[in-house]
């Protein structure tokens, strides 16, 4: 059985864990290592169940425990080569990765890893580079983009193959538009390698998903420009407007921003 759980999705920092008996992948380690222990604990995992780490891309909130995660369990960190430098050059990365440990991903280039079968897909936002993953265990199939400026045909056709999705719905845009921040911050968030709204998260999903899509978690929510509820019930209504009930077609939840979720069994 392979199960899932978000230890965090938001700003303040992304750890996503999915593992079978055997061992399992951590995606993107931004919790803090001492956090991200306790919580292990808390939920009766033990960090040597972690066998690979996956990075999405360098931004702080993705990658700050990598290189301290991995040399402490001697564990392998994939990424592209683009992400591995940029995870070199950020000084919010106090122990860098060993180079020993480094392993190159390519968009599109399908590997196995564990028990998993991945693939990584590019995904547009202003980072040194930025990847979704698409990964495939006794016949489940999980997806996940984070950080994406846009979805493009490419993110579309993994979407369409997911049984398992999380997918950034990461500001509404009239909060984001009306609230604090400066207008060259508004520019990026809104811009083709910002980040999704809520809106156009719930168009990916109802434009792209099949009727094997079976759960649905929303992720990367912003704390300033952004709310759960608001969030869920965006969603919900660009669903129904395209026939798809929450709830009924498949299952709809968000990701906390600072708190572990639970574990779900997929």
């Amino acid at each position: 059985m392979v199960k899932f759980i978000s230890f965090g999705s938001g700003s303040s920092g992304n750890c996503y864990f999915l593992f079978t008996e055997n061992g399992g992948l951590l995606i993107d380690v931004g919790v803090g290592i001492r956090t991200l222990k306790k919580h292990f604990r808390d939920y009766g995992l033990t960090l040597p169940q972690v066998h690979q780490v996956l990075i999405t891309h360098d931004h702080a909130d993705h990658i700050k425990s990598v290189g301290s995660i991995s040399y402490d369990l001697q564990v392998p960190v994939y990424a592209t080569a683009l992400v591995h430098r940029g995870i070199d050059r950020n000084y919010c990365v106090q122990r860098k990765v060993n180079a020993g440990l480094r392993r190159i991903v390519e968009p599109g280039v399908q590997i196995q890893i564990g028990d998993f079968t991945v693939t990584p897909f590019s995904v547009p936002h202003d980072s040194s580079d930025n990847v979704g993953y698409f990964l495939e265990a006794e016949d489940i199939s999980f997806c996940i983009i984070t950080d994406a400026g846009m979805v493009t045909d490419e993110m579309a056709q993994f979407i369409a193959r997911a049984n398992y999705l999380v997918i950034e719905a990461n500001h509404d845009i009239e909060m984001l538009q009306h609230g604090p921040y400066p207008y060259h911050l508004k520019t990026r968030i809104l811009s083709n390698t910002g980040h999704l709204s809520n809106a156009s998260c719930g168009e990916a999903i109802a434009q792209h998903m099949t009727e094997h899509l079976r759960h649905v978690w929303l992720c990367h929510l912003s704390e300033e420009n952004n709310h759960p509820e608001l969030a869920r019930k965006t969603v919900e209504t660009v669903l129904r407007s395209y026939g798809i009930v929450a709830g009924k077609d498949l299952q709809l939840e968000v990701l906390k921003r600072t708190m572990p979720t639970g574990i779900f069994e997929l």
